[in-house]
């Protein structure tokens, strides 16, 4: 056999070689494209629930309804749930302005009222803040003014993760928090693709906590 034979059936038998494993790779690429498709819809219900970390209530000094209520005021339902069921003496409505004489707060207090729960017990906090660290630091200082160490946030149930993450490092030592998650009529964790309103609340959070990590990196967590 002459040397450019040889080198030929080398080449011959590489590129057999390289054809073989091209086509195994596509093989298996498409059995992983496979298994995606026909387990999307668990893989998407588990990235749903990933944003849902609410915790069990505990008794405390007061009760923080966070700003942006959904439409049905859910948040609101829950905050006074719990205070029927006595874990808290007060409810604090935290809201942002819409104009200079009318905040979410107000709304808030509507949305109590209307839920039975007494004027005498809401504690209305608007402010201005445009995203949940800007609302955590000025609620910060208000609960430490008031002396009131053990809180319970309560918040939509995609949020509550991000706003645990950061709570735990803007409230000062020696609180105690526990964030409730309420349910949201515009997000299903089960089914939160099929919605448009669903998708851009993911998408909110699938930005906003990197973003709160990142702004937070070197905070250290400061309750319990």
């Amino acid at each position: 056999m002459t040397l450019a034979a040889g080198h030929f059936i080398a080449d011959t038998a590489a590129q057999r070689g390289g054809i073989f494993f091209r086509f195994l790779f596509l093989i298996c690429f498409l059995f992983f494209l496979a298994v995606l498709y026909f387990a999307r819809h668990p893989l998407l219900r588990l990235a749903g629930g990933f944003w849902v970390a609410g915790e069990s209530p505990q008794a405390s000094d007061a009760i923080v309804i966070l700003s942006d209520d959904d439409f049905s005021a859910d948040r609101a339902s829950r905050a006074a749930q719990l205070f029927k069921e006595g874990f808290a003496p007060r409810i604090v409505a935290s809201g942002r302005y819409l104009r200079p004489y009318a905040s979410i707060a107000d709304l808030m207090h509507h949305d109590l009222t209307d839920r039975g729960i007494p004027d005498s017990a809401i504690v209305l906090f608007p402010l201005h803040a445009d995203d949940t660290l800007e609302e955590a630091t000025a609620l910060s200082q208000f609960l430490s003014s008031r002396g009131w160490k053990r809180v319970l946030v309560v918040t939509s149930n995609y949020h509550t993760r991000r706003a645990r993450y950061i709570y735990e490092r803007v409230l000062p030592p020696g609180f105690e928090l526990r964030v409730i998650s309420a349910p949201d009529s515009e997000y299903d964790p089960d089914n939160w693709w099929r919605t448009r309103e669903g998708e851009k609340i993911f998408l909110h959070e699938l930005i906003g906590y990197p973003v709160a990590i990142w702004e937070l990196r070197n905070r250290p967590v400061h309750v319990r």
